[in-house]
């Protein structure tokens, strides 16, 4: 037990936890940790769309690429970027996002999975086949497209997804039917100002619709979001009126569990983590993946192991980074150590090159031969 222990505490002081990056710029003189992994913090939807769709070509024939665009039946696309997956047999295959205007286009991956694109890789067409294609935004639901063998002279469009929102969802504030002329004015005015980057512009529309109806929620969650971009201390105020307002909108709920997480407020990640998961218990990547790192921080082991089991279930493309190798801390200190390895070993296969990885290696290196084979 005493070599066990000692291996375990080892590993955690040479294992730096994947702590959320701080949404704020750095004090002057702040020393940067050469050796500690650099984590990706839950992207901010605005951040997420990472293509340049003016540069993509877009090929007439279906065997280089799929094509296809996202609706939303009776209304406008909503502000959240518009995730587009490819489902194979209930597993995911490949994600990417719609542009502001609904278009996506789904390019071939390699044997094994990855979404590295390969210099020669099978034509979509092959790889997809009898898989399903769908949209995933937060208090909608999406109707499918099926993929179908097609021919390489076939037109690439597979046609429209479209969303309508949920009845009675908690990713949309029941507040907004109430919002006055002037107030959805302006919110709209922000959003078409936000779609085109500009964001100065937009903040100013969302303080007059705030200003206008101050319990708009999911104005203040927006203006919280374009404050939080900017580095903001006023993103928190905005996200907690927007909560105020509609306690039961939980879409503010991960990024206040965010700024807490910065702060190392752990009390606070999971009184933020617990709320959204009683509104919404699907919960999602980031709130799972936050809850996890509460609860392990507050020493609550078994539930910090079945959130991040859930954050990496519900992750198979590693949106969040960060979830496997806390998984694999929460599994070294509960003594499972060969768990722990093998989570460790399946981070090699994704982590970029660079200090994370590099620090994932020595971590394998050190509890191999602690692991029985």
């Amino acid at each position: 037990m005493a070599t066990k222990f000692n291996v375990c505490a080892c590993f955690l002081a040479l294992f730096p936890l994947a702590l959320p990056a701080i949404p704020q710029a750095p004090k002057a003189g702040s020393p940067t940790p050469s050796s500690a992994p650099q984590p990706t913090p839950p992207a901010d939807p605005s951040t997420l769309i990472n293509r340049d769709w003016n540069k993509l070509p877009v090929l007439g024939r279906s065997g280089d690429k799929l094509t296809g665009t996202v609706a939303v039946a009776g209304g406008t696309l909503p502000w959240e970027p518009v995730l587009v997956t490819v489902t194979c047999d209930g597993k995911a295959r490949f994600t990417t996002n719609a542009d502001h205007k609904g278009f996506f286009i789904i390019s071939a991956v390699d044997d094994k999975g990855s979404t590295t694109i390969n210099a020669n890789p099978k034509p979509v067409a092959d790889q997809y086949v009898g898989c399903l294609v769908a949209a995933d935004v937060p208090g909608f639901n999406s109707t499918t497209l099926p993929i179908a063998t097609r021919h390489v002279t076939d037109s690439p469009n597979l046609g429209t997804i479209t969303l309508r929102r949920e009845d009675g969802g908690s990713r949309l504030s029941s507040t907004t039917a109430f919002a006055p002329k002037d107030a959805m004015k302006a919110f709209e005015k922000a959003r078409a100002e936000s779609l085109d980057n500009k964001l100065d512009r937009a903040q100013k529309d969302l303080q007059k619709a705030v200003e206008v109806y101050p319990q708009f929620a999911e104005a203040w969650y927006q203006l919280g979001r374009i404050q939080e971009s900017a580095n903001s201390p006023d993103a928190s105020n905005s996200f907690s009126k927007a909560i105020s307002a509609d306690p039961k909108f939980s879409l503010p709920y991960p990024h206040l569990a965010t700024l807490a997480a910065a702060a190392q407020n752990w009390q606070e990640v999971l009184n933020q983590t617990d709320h959204s998961l009683a509104i919404d218990p699907r919960g999602g990547i980031d709130i799972s993946y936050y809850n996890a790192l509460g609860n392990f921080q507050l020493k609550n082991l078994g539930p910090a192991e079945a959130s991040a089991t859930k954050a990496l279930a519900m992750d198979p493309l590693h949106r969040q980074p960060n979830t496997e190798q806390l998984l694999a801390v929460i599994l070294s200190q509960k003594g499972d150590t060969a768990a722990a390895l093998q989570h460790l070993r399946n981070c090699a296969t994704y982590f970029a090159p660079g200090p994370n990885l590099d620090l994932v290696q020595q971590q394998i290196a050190m509890l191999e031969p602690n692991v029985k084979k």
